[in-house]
């Protein structure tokens, strides 16, 4: 098995267009439909880097800051932001696109963390990401300081 590979190796990008039975009573992606693809393409970057399963451990907050309208284009891009042990981040963002009037925005950024297992559900130790990019480093710097408030916030079980 591989012991490192590069961020752009990660790389996930999927497109969804908003129909009908995505939207709410006022023509708007549901936000929980959001999320279900936010979590598929994080799902399959965090696969592709590892040559494996891996399964949603966390999800950080996720802030709606532009409605995604019916008919609009939704491009979704994953990678590996950073390897701990049999954990590692992906960051997914998020763009709406409307066709006709040739607009595209950035309406979300999502965290969230994955485990890497084998073919039982056991953790395994994940791939190590390398990153190259300057963007990658930053994203590399800042996934840990997100991995430790997640940690030091996490409700102690008795």
């Amino acid at each position: 098995m591989i012991n490192s590979k590069p961020v752009s190796e990660s790389v996930i990008t999927m497109t969804e267009l908003v129909l009908p039975n995505h939207t709410n009573q006022l023509g708007k992606l549901l936000g929980g439909q959001l999320m279900h693809w936010i979590d598929i393409c994080a799902a399959l970057s965090a696969a592709k880097h590892n040559q494996r399963v891996c399964v949603t451990a966390s999800v950080d907050r996720i802030d709606f800051h532009h409605p995604i309208s019916l008919g609009d284009a939704v491009t979704l891009v994953a990678s590996v932001n950073r390897v701990f042990n049999t954990s590692m981040e992906v960051g997914v963002k998020v763009f709406a696109e409307n066709f006709r009037e040739g607009k595209r925005i950035h309406t979300n950024t999502a965290y969230l963390t994955f485990v890497s297992v084998d073919s039982q559900g056991t953790p395994v130790k994940a791939v190590e990401i390398i990153p190259q990019s300057e963007e990658e480093k930053r994203r590399y710097d800042e996934a840990l300081i997100r991995r430790q408030n997640r940690l030091s916030s996490r409700v102690k079980k008795d």
